[in-house]
């Protein structure tokens, strides 16, 4: 039995969270995780740290797959992740039915929080998007950047921050936050997250079986349940 390095986003680890202990108790194997925002673990692959699973959006491991650094043999899709928008529990949940109510909303509000664009796919999307509302000049001193799970969430819970914006997975059944919906589908980013064994791993087989168990459709509710939409 060996123990799986598996590096990830931050988005998928309520459910890992959830599921690794049944999978422990199946395979035998252990689960070492390592989840960080996408640039820094870039910067660990780039860095040549041992690693057996890689858990990402699907754009990101397409090149991994042709450069060799993923095996294409068990890849996986995981599910789809949508951005959402949360507010402190209690507060008014704010119109996003239109993109032009969520350009008001976004426009209107005291301070924004989202994760650093060049991080994460939806700290990306969402500084494009305050560009196309305006550009940074239309919320100067407005904007905070922070992961959800390093502060973010925090930000909105506390206040600080009237609204916040991440993927749906991280913001789920959160105490002191509430889920005000998703961003209309005209300006909307769906993340597709994907999982592959490395080239370099020492452990492929067991690599594999983690990949297959976490996709098992035995194991959707657990994914849907977290804020994972199924695969299509």
């Amino acid at each position: 039995m060996v123990t799986i390095r598996v590096f990830s986003g931050g988005a998928p680890k309520p459910v890992f969270t959830h599921l690794s202990p049944a999978f422990e108790r199946e395979s035998g194997h252990k689960v070492d995780y390592v989840f960080a925002v996408m640039s820094t673990l870039r910067d660990k692959i780039a860095g040549g740290e041992s690693v057996d699973v890689l858990v990402m959006p699907t754009n990101l491991l397409d090149p991994y797959q042709k450069e060799g650094v993923v095996r294409g043999e068990g890849r996986a899709v995981l599910g789809l992740v949508p951005i959402n928008a949360v507010v402190k529990a209690g507060a008014a949940k704010p119109d996003l039915s239109t993109a032009a109510k969520a350009r008001e909303t976004i426009l209107k509000s005291r301070a924004v929080t989202f994760a650093t664009p060049g991080a994460t796919p939806s700290g990306s999307h969402m500084g494009k998007l305050i560009d196309s509302f305006g550009g940074p000049g239309a919320l100067a001193g407005k904007i905070i950047h922070r992961p959800a799970l390093e502060g973010g969430v925090d930000l909105v819970r506390s206040g600080e921050a009237e609204i916040g914006f991440y993927p749906k997975s991280e913001v789920m059944g959160i105490d002191g936050v509430t889920i005000a919906g998703p961003l209309p589908a005209e300006i909307q980013l769906t993340t597709i997250y994907g999982a592959a064994v490395t080239t370099q791993s020492k452990a492929p087989d067991a690599a594999a079986a983690f990949i297959r168990f976490m996709s098992d459709g035995k194991n959707r509710a657990a994914w849907t349940e977290r804020g994972f939409d199924p695969p299509k």
